[in-house]
C-alpha cells in the first residue's frame, strides 16, 4: 500500500510516516516509479511506534528497542533481556519528570493560594468574562 492509503488506515498523517522513515522506525519498500510501498507488518510497527510515543519515549529510544518488541494480544512484549534495562530507565526518567512537574504544580497553587480576595476574584470575573465572549 502506499503512504496515504497506510496513512488513511491507520489514522497517522502522511508527513509522520515521512517523519518516521527518516527517523529509522519505518523502512518502506520503493517502486521503481520511487514512491513508498508498505506491507501489513509496517501497519504493526507504526502501531507499536504509537505506543511508545503515547507511552512517553522519543523517537531516538523507540528506533533501539523497536526491534526487541512485539505483538501479543495487543500488547507490546519485550523479546530481548537488556531492553527491560532500558525501558525501566526510561520509566525512572518519566517519573522523576512527574514528581518535578507535581512539585511545580504544589509550589503555584501555594503562590495562588496566597492570593488576596479582591484579586481572586477579580481574576475570576475577567476569565468568565472572557470565556462568555468566544
Amino acid at each position: 500500500m502506499r503512504t496515504g492509503e497506510l496513512s488513511g488506515k491507520i489514522g497517522v498523517h502522511e508527513r509522520l510516516l515521512r517523519y518516521y522513515e527518516e527517523q529509522n522506525l519505518l523502512q518502506p519498500q520503493r517502486r521503481p516509479s520511487g514512491y513508498r510501498e508498505y506491507s501489513e507488518a509496517d501497519v504493526d510497527t507504526v502501531r507499536r511506534i504509537r505506543s511508545l510515543l503515547a507511552a512517553g519515549l522519543n523517537t531516538a529510544t523507540i528506533a533501539t528497542i523497536l526491534p526487541c518488541l512485539r505483538d501479543e494480544d495487543e500488547r507490546l512484549v519485550p523479546t530481548c533481556s537488556d531492553l527491560l534495562a532500558d525501558l525501566t530507565k526510561e520509566r525512572e526518567r518519566i517519573t522523576k519528570v512527574i514528581t518535578d512537574l507535581q512539585t511545580s504544580r504544589a509550589a503555584l497553587d501555594k503562590v495562588i493560594a496566597a492570593a488576596p480576595a479582591d484579586v481572586a476574584e477579580r481574576a475570576t470575573s475577567g476569565a468568565t468574562a472572557r470565556s462568555t465572549r468566544a
